[in-house]
């Protein structure tokens, strides 16, 4: 059994909870916080022990592993003291605010000897894993144009629902680093390490909050694929998010990820299935029809926020048990870093990132 701890109590905190709970070769056996109420309120509803301390909490309720739920600024610092105390350690998205800072984490890792993984748990989709499937298996001939679209909503009511949320120092941005990042994600998957990235962004309709709520931009991989991104939270009450991949020999394949108003940790649920919304791949496109009443079927049975969180967090237990790698790894992480680190940069400097 692998020894977890959660690095936070907030809101996303309790879905990792339930979900370690439920994961096999897994148990949750504490919880680490500044605020010592919080954390014993915390662990008690969850009936584990609560720390103040990381190293402590390490050492006393004997630690493999950390799953760092808090935000986002706080995630490079908080991952290198676990790693350093000697755990290996799963961080939320996104893995940290700027590429620097996930070349840090990564090397960390590696010299202590740990695993690092980043959630992306919409990786375990069965829409998802058709496309990279496909891609892999030649099916598009090389996938060589990318789409996300993300559409959804943020109130006032949300960004008032944490004091972190909506400000640069305490977020580090908008739309684009805390609700694209699972889309850019999945582009990534399917195309591959970035090489250059353009944008544009604003505030189209928020203006209680100082970050962006929209950004338009392009990204180039070093495959040469090419992919454009629209992401926003100026609709209400959510339309959408997509993600499509184009292949060379003229096949494409898609998957709408969400649809409706956007899940949002301890506020609501998963609205709709997600599945395969594009399917065009020779001799296979009556398949869309079958898989999207498969998969509508499926989410009837499950916890839909529960279900992949436990997946991904199976996935790095085995990793840690068998010593492999995760399947969303430090090093994929921070490929969705450099997407949304290049889109601030170049927003702010009108021209292209490129690393």
């Amino acid at each position: 059994m692998v020894r977890y701890a959660l690095i936070g109590y907030g809101k996303v905190a309790h879905v990792h909870a339930k979900a370690l709970k439920e994961a096999k070769d897994s148990t949750l056996v504490a919880v680490w916080g500044r605020n010592k109420d919080k954390a014993d309120l915390f662990a008690q509803e969850w009936d584990i022990l609560a720390f103040t301390d990381m190293q402590k909490m390490i050492t006393e309720a004997h630690v493999d592993a950390v799953v760092i739920t808090t935000p986002h600024p706080a995630h490079k610092g908080n991952a290198l003291a676990a790693l350093k105390g000697g755990v290996h350690v799963l961080v939320e998205k996104p893995m940290a605010l700027t590429v620097a800072d996930c070349q840090e984490m990564i090397d960390c890792a590696r010299q202590e000897k740990k695993k690092l993984a980043v959630i992306s748990q919409r990786r375990w989709l069965p829409s998802t894993q058709r496309i990279h499937k496909a891609i892999a298996d030649g099916k598009l001939g090389k996938a060589m144009i990318g789409q996300v679209t993300m559409l959804g909503w943020r109130d006032k009511e949300y960004y008032e629902s944490d004091p972190w949320r909506g400000k640069w120092d305490k977020e580090g941005g908008g739309v684009l680093i805390n609700q694209a990042p699972h889309q850019l994600d999945l582009l990534h998957w399917f195309l591959g390490p970035v090489k250059e990235v353009y944008a544009q962004w604003d505030n189209i309709n928020h203006p209680y909050i100082e970050v962006e709520d929209t950004v338009v931009g392009t990204v180039r991989f070093e495959s040469g694929a090419i992919a454009s991104i629209l992401v926003s939270n100026s609709q209400k009450p959510g339309i959408f998010a997509k993600v499509h991949v184009h292949g060379s020999n003229a096949f494409s394949a898609g998957v709408q990820t969400d649809g409706g108003a956007m899940f949002i940790a301890g506020r609501s649920g998963v609205v709709e299935p997600p599945y395969n919304d594009l399917w065009t791949i020779e001799g296979e496109q009556d398949m869309l029809e079958v898989w999207k009443r498969e998969d509508t079927a499926f989410f009837k049975t499950i916890d839909p926020v529960g279900h992949f969180f436990r997946l991904q967090l199976e996935d790095f237990t085995q990793a840690i048990l068998n010593n492999t790698t995760p399947i969303s790894s430090g090093e994929e992480g921070m490929e969705t870093v450099k997407i949304i680190e290049g889109m601030y940069v170049s927003g702010r400097t009108g021209v292209p990132v490129r690393y």
